[in-house]
């Protein structure tokens, strides 16, 4: 006596209940339902083209399928342990739909293939999304970048204020980035974008299939062109939590400043009220939560990541239930990231800019050091003497309480007599960050530059 499992017919004991849930995958992977369905259409209509089977056997497991699409549009299908996962869910219900005939639908394939062409599917869907939602961050920083090329503000590096720069030109440094998130991603549609239907269990199939008609019914550009490597690779997942993690670095780190720059300390910008929270004890508080959920959600992308690469490492060819674990991580990736987005880009779009904090940090450090060594240095000092007068400058303006911009202009000349009232001018942020306009600089010109060129490649004039 068999086993009541679809693949039960040379098994004699059936295991326990819960033995089928520890291996059952349904729980997770009935979020790829749509393109496990999809699948089946696209290959009951290549064997009715191929006459691998009947036009009428054909037409009618459609039929079925079909309106198994109504009923989940609907939410009526639902689905149990029993059956494992979502491939064996819907034959068995397809099969007390239609009958019989329901099984001829599994043809010339496996669930090796059927797996691995739904998994594809999903992440190739979702793609395009997540793309949409980091192109809206761009317009987003592109917008508050046009409004904040002259805002100055202290610019960093070891969390040292370093030298004065445009906060327009902070801006469009993320911009960057995630252009190439963007870029990424787009790649990694080159390779989800391929067809393992047809490649069977792992050998390919005798049946005459056709796997090009298939691949076009599903909208893909290609086929691959080894069945051990089809039900296999999980390259394309991977790509997919690499550049999900990059992308993740990318959004905690802004989100990093953004924490600290709403502090007391810094009060360089205000969050809307609709992205911060308040304490339950102290009445004053008004926390960036949803920048630190940010920043945390991060750790857990990467965890999927090293989970899969692990899960990976030692498989030896072809299928092995361990690609099962292939699944949770990236379908939580995606639950993460979608909405990760949508704050960011709420977060940055209501965030109210502090322009005169952010400026008046410029004036009292000595973030103008550079433009005062590079012009001794134009007075024909050599650069490095000029460096270090400009460092013996600074250690006199800390021990004294006094900024360069206030030395004296007698002070200036025991210097060099070459140094002129210009050299106040010099030392003004606004100035210094205005000048530096060599290409991909701070300076408003190059700035703008950088906005043009953006809106352009976004199309946002």
């Amino acid at each position: 006596m068999s086993t009541k499992k679809l693949w039960g017919g040379r098994f004699q004991a059936q295991a326990e209940t819960w033995v089928d849930e520890f291996g059952a995958s349904i729980s997770f992977d009935q979020l790829m339902v749509d393109e496990d369905i999809e699948g089946s259409l696209a290959h009951v209509k290549m064997l009715k083209k191929t006459k691998i089977l009947p036009a009428e056997d054909c037409d009618k497991i459609a039929a079925g399928l079909e309106e198994l699409q109504q009923e989940l549009h609907e939410g009526k299908l639902h689905f149990t342990v029993e059956n494992e996962d979502i491939h064996m869910n819907i034959e068995s219900i397809l099969t007390d739909k239609i009958g019989p005939v329901a099984g001829k639908l599994h043809t010339g394939r496996s669930r090796n293939d059927q797996v691995a062409t739904d998994f594809h599917l999903y992440v190739k869907n979702r793609l395009p999304q997540i793309i949409n939602e980091i192109e809206t961050i761009q317009k987003t920083l592109v917008k508050l970048a046009d409004e904040n090329v002259e805002t100055i503000m202290p610019g960093y590096t070891h969390l040292q204020h370093a030298q004065p720069i445009s906060y327009g030109h902070y801006l469009m440094a993320y911009y960057s980035m995630f252009k190439r998130d963007v870029e990424r991603f787009k790649f990694n549609m080159k390779h989800t974008d391929i067809s393992p239907l047809g490649a069977a269990a792992l050998a390919g199939t005798t049946f005459p299939i056709d796997r090009e008609f298939t691949a076009k019914e599903l909208d893909f550009s290609e086929v691959y062109s080894n069945s051990l490597d089809a039900v296999s690779d999980r390259d394309f997942a991977l790509e997919f939590l690499s550049n999900a993690s990059i992308l993740m670095m990318h959004l905690s780190r802004f989100c990093e400043e953004i924490s600290m720059w709403v502090s007391y300390e810094f009060n360089y910008l205000e969050l809307s009220d609709k992205y911060t929270t308040g304490s339950s004890i102290m009445p004053q508080k008004k926390n960036p939560d949803m920048a630190e959920l940010v920043r945390g959600k991060s750790g857990r992308v990467y965890g999927h990541l090293l989970g899969l690469l692990s899960t990976m490492k030692s498989l030896p060819l072809a299928y092995n239930k361990d690609l099962q674990e292939d699944k949770e991580g990236t379908f939580d990736t995606v639950k993460t990231l979608l909405p990760a987005l949508k704050v960011f880009n709420g977060m940055v779009s209501t965030l109210k800019v502090k322009k005169d904090n952010m400026r008046h940090a410029t004036e009292n450090d000595f973030s103008n050091a550079t433009e005062l060594a590079d012009y001794l240095a134009t007075k024909g000092i050599p650069f490095r003497e000029a460096h270090g007068i400009v460092g013996q400058l600074v250690l006199q303006g800390l021990q004294t309480h006094k900024n360069l911009q206030d030395i004296s202009m007698d002070e200036f000349k025991e210097i060099s007599p070459k140094i002129e009232e210009d050299v106040y001018e010099v030392l003004k942020p606004e100035v210094a960050v205005e000048r530096r306009n060599s290409l991909g600089g701070t300076g408003f010109t190059s700035v703008r530059n950088q906005i043009k060129a953006a809106k352009a490649q976004l199309n946002m004039d």
